[in-house]
């Protein structure tokens, strides 16, 4: 789990493990952002992505639509990441649908692009790694 109270971050040694203390945090927020559809929380109706289970019938189309929804997601619901791409990986897996989120990280300090794998599973569950 990532470190999150701002004292915790101050008393790390380490300043490279603040930074993957980050980047776990993110992989966790990233997780719950995208399993979470839109409309699914009262008080956000446009939280998470789009549901991919309404776009199944215009396939392969809807991969151009979910791709999108994920950086709009991501653009606007996690602020520590900036200049998101999303790109769909093409995998022989029928029931699988791949994407590789590509991002600079927001901080004044940060340097170098972070990548993010996920898998998008026919149960509608999205791993992020």
């Amino acid at each position: 789990m990532g470190v999150r109270g701002i004292l915790q971050r101050m008393a790390a040694p380490d300043p490279m493990r603040v930074r993957v203390d980050e980047l776990e945090s993110i992989v966790e927020h990233l997780r719950g952002l995208l399993n979470t559809r839109q409309g699914e929380s009262p008080t956000v109706p446009d939280f998470g992505v789009v549901d991919f289970t309404d776009l199944v019938h215009n396939f392969p189309e809807s991969i151009q639509v979910l791709q999108r929804s994920i950086r709009a997601t991501i653009l606007q619901y996690e602020p520590r990441l900036k200049n998101v791409v999303v790109q769909h990986v093409r995998d022989e897996e029928v029931l699988t649908l791949k994407f590789q989120i590509t991002a600079q990280l927001a901080a004044k300090n940060a340097k170098g692009a972070v990548r993010f794998e996920t898998q998008l599973r026919a149960g509608g569950h999205m791993s992020v790694k």
